[in-house]
């Protein structure tokens, strides 16, 4: 192999390929966790290195030149490898003290991680814990994150999963927002199980899935039914905490909230999904890594 001709910086490598799948510097400079303008230099140092130009800027955004594209498929095959070294490298590692990055939803980081984040301080103190609080599915493959729960399988061959639990997922209301609707259908002479026409939910987008799951049920519901659509899942909370409506949440967590209770329990749960740890292959070889998937998986099973 000849090195004297690899004359240019990884970092400034990495700058432009993540500029080129983000499609905008401040995009990639999100990403990246650095500033707009140390991002551009680090593309413009790369230019320079090669000496050809890798973009055209197009308004905001980013356009990729015909040389751009060329080296753009090499240097894919570059970033999987220096992922997969550094997979390899903290798999390797044997130290019990140490960094570990959690990814987690919102509800999940707010209502089961910290009796857990306690517990794997108390137990293991040299541990530093990261906590990514996202409902976006963190890449484990790219190191966004150590370890994830998760609400489904992944399918990747090169990651490990421990099934924790099949969570029932129900429909919780306010105590006040419950017994009006309990009013409402004693009035008309209907059973509790009947569901009022104008009930309202709190949505988590603006499609008919949420919906049609429901009225597989026999609920017969229409978009009507969800005034208010949120991704956001402690807005939804504080929504149905309100009065606003009902909103969907795991039966662990719905249950312990003392303001809330099930809607229409007799129908059965309308939705069940199951709790997945998630953690790559080769971080499961650090005793750091491994000590905490453990701990997560302990206390997470009992939690269920």
């Amino acid at each position: 192999m000849d090195w004297g001709s690899v004359n240019f910086d990884w970092n400034h490598a990495r700058a432009f390929l993540i500029s080129a799948e983000q499609g905008s510097l401040s995009a990639a400079a999100r990403l990246l966790n650095t500033s707009q303008p140390t991002l551009s230099r680090q593309v413009a140092a790369l230019e320079q290195e090669l000496g050809i130009t890798l973009f055209e800027r197009v308004g905001k955004g980013l356009q990729l030149t015909d040389s751009g594209a060329a080296l753009l498929e090499h240097l894919r095959p570059m970033a999987e490898a220096a992922n997969r070294f550094a997979l390899t490298a903290a798999g390797q590692s044997q130290l019990t003290e140490g960094p570990v990055c959690i990814a987690a939803s919102e509800i999940d980081a707010i209502f089961r991680l910290p009796a857990v984040i306690d517990a794997i301080r108390q137990r293991e103190p040299g541990i530093q814990l990261e906590i990514v609080v996202s409902n976006n599915i963190s890449d484990l493959q790219r190191r966004e994150a150590d370890i994830a729960i998760r609400s489904f399988r992944p399918e990747q061959p090169d990651l490990i999963v421990r099934k924790l639990a099949d969570e029932p997922i129900w429909l919780y209301g306010s105590h006040e927002y419950l017994n009006n609707l309990d009013a409402v259908n004693k009035a008309a002479g209907k059973s509790k199980t009947s569901i009022d026409p104008h009930i309202q939910i709190i949505g988590f987008e603006r499609n008919d899935r949420l919906m049609n799951i429901l009225n597989q049920h026999g609920w017969q519901l229409s978009q009507k039914n969800f005034p208010i659509v949120t991704t956001f899942q402690m807005l939804q909370w504080q929504l149905v905490k309100q009065g606003n409506g009902l909103g969907f949440f795991p039966q662990q967590i719905g249950d312990a909230e003392p303001t809330f209770r099930r809607a229409f329990s007799e129908r059965g749960a309308p939705v069940t999904v199951p709790l997945w740890l998630v953690c790559h292959r080769e971080l499961r070889t650090n005793p750091r890594v491994k000590r905490v998937f453990d701990l997560l998986a302990e206390m997470l099973t009992e939690g269920n």
